[in-house]
């Protein structure tokens, strides 16, 4: 395989596995490369990892590059380059999905959209979101050298009594590299007009969280009804991608049939 037409802005990919089906992989904001691949365990044929500028090892996002539309852009010309037919998104990764497929409703034969965050409301029509309260601790961090606020914040995301001392970290040095997008992204949206989804031909997996501020399950219940070929299902957990890990592999895996 190219080089993709997307590496323009830094975005990277690596291909795991061989033959088809071509899966494409897009992994949420700040996620980590481990994090990234983690949905694609166990699946068959290719998988196509992205990463997103300022993310992992890829160089840092041009200015004005957080935006739906322009990832959604890059999204689709990697998925064109590897001949990706089957996709998974998570968060933002998952908008970006969306964004795709409100524009070209026949492009995947397969989508899975874990966790979704939002669809056609930015997140600051929500009221306090919990992105505005990461983005002002990262800035703190950024300004002061001091990330305590910011590891307190990631850490009441996550679930009580359990060890997440290393992820914790990651998300952190993560988060740090992208003060543009934590600023830039609550008040957009991915899809305008949700109708345009009504034409989408993918058979279509939407995996949502419970109790997850940053990823509403009102929302996973907008996309799934607006999506004519989609299975909602609901993991009880707040980081079901974590937690939940051999539950989401078992849906993925009947979702690649």
């Amino acid at each position: 395989m190219s080089p993709s037409l997307a590496e323009a802005n830094g975005v990277r990919w690596s291909a795991h596995g061989t033959g088809g089906p071509v899966t494409l992989l897009i992994p949420g904001l700040g996620a980590t490369p481990g994090e990234a691949r983690l949905p694609a365990v166990g699946l068959a044929g290719t998988r196509v990892v992205l990463t997103l500028p300022s993310h992992g090892e890829s160089p840092a996002a041009p200015p004005g590059y957080f935006r739906y539309q322009t990832i959604a852009a890059d999204v689709l010309a990697v998925a064109d380059e590897v001949g990706a037919t089957a996709a998974i998104g998570t968060s933002l990764g998952a908008s970006a999905l969306l964004a795709i497929a409100a524009n070209h409703p026949a492009r995947f034969e397969r989508l899975a959209l874990l966790i979704p965050a939002v669809l056609d409301q930015p997140r600051t029509a929500q009221g306090a979101d919990p992105l505005a309260r990461m983005s002002a601790a990262t800035e703190h961090a950024l300004s002061t050298g001091d990330s305590s606020r910011l590891q307190a914040v990631v850490a009441g995301e996550l679930p009580p009594g359990q060890d997440f001392a290393d992820y914790v970290d990651k998300r952190v040095a993560a988060l740090l590299r992208l003060r543009e997008a934590l600023t830039s992204l609550p008040a957009q949206v991915p899809v305008p007009d949700v109708s345009a989804l009504a034409e989408v031909t993918a058979r279509v997996l939407v995996v949502s969280a419970t109790g997850d501020p940053l990823h509403p399950e009102h929302v996973a219940k907008s996309v799934a009804a607006a999506l004519p070929l989609s299975r909602l299902e609901v993991l009880p957990s707040l980081i079901p991608l974590v937690t939940h890990r051999r539950e989401l592999r078992a849906l993925l895996a009947d979702w690649a049939v």
